[in-house]
């Protein structure tokens, strides 16, 4: 099963490329808070994605080694990172009507969502998690501060096999919503990988929506069973 959504994901992939890179951000929006979300600067932007490992990464033994074995499949939970102060629970969404991307309702602004026709957090391939930057409602949202985050840092997410998946982020890059990398987020990849994204850029007061998007890029380097 978990192959035949990994080619739904390929298929994915094409139709975003096809009706606009950017539209995944298309429901991100809320007000200008009154402090803007921090962006990324260009030093945090990865230097390697898609099929090769980071700098690093994919050696003999130690703990690097599992971005190539990955984990079984398993829906992801919850998510936790610690240096920005998020712990949320997260959704299994998939695509709308019109064939772009789901992200989790206004409503819910403090949970993330999981792409689910995707890899599952820890499997090999690269497993997408969205959320949004802030609501009219309350303000600064699940990932208001994506873009604090900074080579090294820790994303744990927990998984219906009650596995908690350790990833390491590798860079954190800003991308206009019109030049979406949509290889590099839902393309094939060799290790487990994970890509949390959010809003980015300042709010556009005229078209009430932000110009970008906000783009973490980590790798698995740990699990354990609780």
């Amino acid at each position: 099963m978990r192959r035949l959504t990994t080619t739904l994901a390929v298929a994915v992939t094409s139709l975003v490329a096809v009706t606009g890179a950017g539209m995944i951000g298309a429901a991100f929006v809320g007000p200008p808070t009154t402090v803007p979300p921090p962006q990324p600067p260009a030093a945090a932007a990865p230097t390697t994605t898609g099929l090769t490992p980071p700098d690093g990464a994919g050696g003999a033994g130690g703990p690097d080694s599992l971005s190539r074995t990955g984990l079984s499949a398993s829906d992801p939970t919850s998510i936790t990172i610690d240096r920005i102060g998020v712990q949320a629970r997260v959704l299994a969404l998939g695509l709308q009507d019109d064939g772009t991307v789901e992200v989790p309702p206004l409503e819910q602004a403090m949970d993330a969502g999981w792409y689910k026709l995707g890899a599952s957090p820890g499997e090999i391939g690269n497993a997408v998690i969205m959320g949004h930057v802030d609501s009219a409602k309350i303000g600064p949202a699940v990932f208001f501060r994506l873009g604090e985050l900074r080579p090294g840092d820790a994303i744990t997410v927990r998984r219906v096999d009650r596995i908690e998946a350790t990833f390491r982020v590798d860079g954190v890059k800003t991308y206009p919503k019109d030049a979406f990398p949509t290889q590099l987020v839902y393309g094939p990849s060799d290790t487990a990988s994970l890509r949390v994204i959010t809003c980015g850029g300042v709010f556009d007061q005229q078209k009430r929506s932000y110009p970008d998007n906000v783009i973490v890029f980590a790798t698995l380097v740990g699990s354990r069973q609780t």
